[in-house]
């Protein structure tokens, strides 16, 4: 049946018969009101309700609408991203000209010592911006480009990092997360620049090839199966290396860290900020090992992509060239890692060498100390020498063998030794010392006017003269002290062990060796400093099971010998 609406005048239109219109009230509105009206309130009736319903839900389940933190999201966004620089043609050809630090204090505030090695970039890098980022503005600069907000917005990485007690695994992390944010050349406070950093890509490469220029640090792969140096013998150096903003390879790093350290946390079932980390974990958590797994996992990545055959490091051992792989320039071990007496490293004279590695800055160690025999000390003080390392796993081998009593009486034994001669070379130094300030202290009174010509200001002046002196003398007797501590400490401990059962003469069939500038690095091994050292003199090694060991520090409990 065809239903129309009453009407007076006018075109009718169909209408829905539960229309309110059809009602006797609205019956005789005018028909164009009457074909408008329905279809609005219809859509405002549906509007309102809507408003209402989310008005409503809000107040009464308010965390239901709250933003969900998005650590996690944005954590598996950025684990499904590359790691190399996905578009080589959205980036300057040039690496952007900043070159970075970090340390406790501003420049402003530096020791002479850092002062110096820091304006060795500045000098010869005019052109480039010097930044420190101390202890006071490094959470400041990881909340700017890494907090809510940011282009990272990373709250997580944030909150770990505020998280974080330790003070390497600050410094390892903040390396990394500047790189991320900003690139450039980051280099350890204590690091000083002998070349200009725009000689860090040879000519022969273009800079639009490269993402990433790092240098090999050690590369002693005979010891991949050794115990305790076998995960830190083959890798890069990270107190100096420079890279494009944005590698992903960056990002992931600090992502490592984090799965890593709250990984030990919950083991140790401590807070992050309380972990306790030995020498070893630092290293091959975020320092120079992680940081080469990290990079050796971006090249075999790229070369999968790209059909090549994986990349090991034997495309990196004994090279004497630098080599491109992928967008990754690694340099050989001469040009960031010189002077450190193995891997073939040269020394800092030669052409080569781009920086200098002081490691007055690297203390780090005694917070997280290596692993200490308690006879034969560390194995690291030998410095990668084959035949010393050898020479200290046999001699902690046999010492394993030995009963208890046999045990305890070498260990008595070095430790009488190591005290013997500690305490002859105090009373020597003592010696020295005095007599060298008597002898200045007698041609300051040589110069002094004589008794009749002396004036009272004068007699002031020379008094006030001399007791700065002797407060210098004092002071550098105190000095001289301490580094005959450490040589002693350093030669004594390197005794040779005893045979059980037999007498050897403390000393005997060894003599002093001086490797010239020796210091530690981050991986723990000699590097230049001035530290005398021990060598086995050939044949007169003593009777077997013991050998004499070319590096044996200071007995377990007693002062170390070196520090990082």
């Amino acid at each position: 049946m065809n239903w129309k609406p009453a009407s007076s005048s006018g075109s009718v239109s169909p209408l829905s018969p539960l229309s309110p219109l059809s009602s006797p009230m609205l019956s005789n509105l005018p028909g164009k009101l009457r074909n408008r009206v329905p279809t609005q309130l219809r859509r405002a009736l549906v509007v309102g309700a809507v408003l209402l319903f989310l008005v409503f839900r809000t107040q009464l389940f308010p965390a239901t609408l709250q933003q969900q933190p998005q650590a996690a999201f944005i954590k598996r966004q950025t684990s499904q991203k590359t790691l190399g620089r996905p578009d080589p043609a959205s980036q300057p050809t040039d690496f952007p000209k900043k070159i970075w630090q970090s340390w406790k204090t501003d420049p402003f505030n530096f020791d002479q010592r850092d002062s110096d090695v820091a304006r060795t970039w500045t000098t010869k890098n005019p052109g480039h911006r010097y930044e420190v980022l101390t202890d006071h503005t490094d959470l400041l600069y990881v909340e700017e480009h890494f907090g809510r907000g940011s282009p990272v917005n990373r709250p997580d990485i944030v909150d770990f990092y505020r998280s974080v007690n330790a003070t390497i695994i600050k410094a390892d992390l903040l390396r990394y997360m500047i790189m991320y944010a900003e690139g450039g050349v980051y280099a350890d406070i204590d690091v000083e620049a002998l070349k200009p950093v725009d000689r860090f890509v040879p000519a022969r490469y273009s800079i639009a090839d490269v993402d990433m220029v790092i240098g090999v640090e050690i590369d002693q792969p005979e010891f991949r199966d050794h115990p305790i140096l076998g995960q830190k013998c083959m890798s890069f150096c990270q107190w100096t290396f420079m890279c494009r903003p944005g590698l992903p390879v960056m990002l992931q790093l600090v992502e490592n860290i984090m799965s890593w350290l709250e990984g030990i946390a919950a083991k140790q079932k401590k807070p992050v900020g309380e972990v306790e980390l030995d020498f070893d974990q630092v290293i091959s958590g975020t320092g120079p090992s992680a940081f080469t797994e990290a990079v050796m996992k971006e090249m075999n990545r790229e070369a999968k992509a790209a059909g090549r055959k994986e990349v090991t490091w034997n495309s990196f051992h004994a090279m004497d060239e630098s080599v491109l792989v992928g967008r990754v320039l690694v340099l050989n071990v001469e040009k960031f890692a010189a002077g450190q007496g193995h891997s073939d490293s040269g020394n800092h004279n030669a052409r080569g060498a781009l920086v200098k590695h002081h490691y007055h800055a690297s203390n780090w160690p005694s917070k997280h100390p290596r692993y200490k025999h308690e006879v034969y000390g560390e194995v690291e003080h030998c410095n990668w020498d084959a035949s010393c390392i050898r020479t200290w796993d046999e001699n902690v081998a046999a010492y394993k063998l030995l009963s208890p009593d046999e045990q305890a009486r070498i260990l008595a034994q070095r430790t009488h030794e190591y005290m013997t001669s500690l305490n002859e070379a105090k009373k020597k130094q003592q010696k020295e010392q005095v007599s060298h300030g008597q002898g200045q202290a007698q041609a300051q009174g040589q110069n002094t006017p004589g008794k009749g010509q002396d004036k009272p200001q004068d007699k002031v002046q020379d008094k006030t003269t001399l007791e700065k002196f002797a407060a210098a003398v004092r002071m550098e007797q105190a000095r001289q002290l301490e580094v005959a501590e450490r040589e002693a400490e350093a030669g004594a401990a390197q005794a040779p062990a005893v045979q059980a059962g037999t007498q050897q003469p403390a000393g005997e069939g060894i003599v002093p060796r001086v490797v010239a500038d020796k210091g530690v690095n981050a991986s723990g091994m000699v590097e230049e400093r001035g530290v005398p050292v021990q060598a086995p003199v050939q044949g007169a090694l003593p009777p077997a099971p013991f050998v004499v060991s070319q590096a044996v520090p200071a007995p377990g409990g007693l002062p170390p010998t070196l520090r990082g």
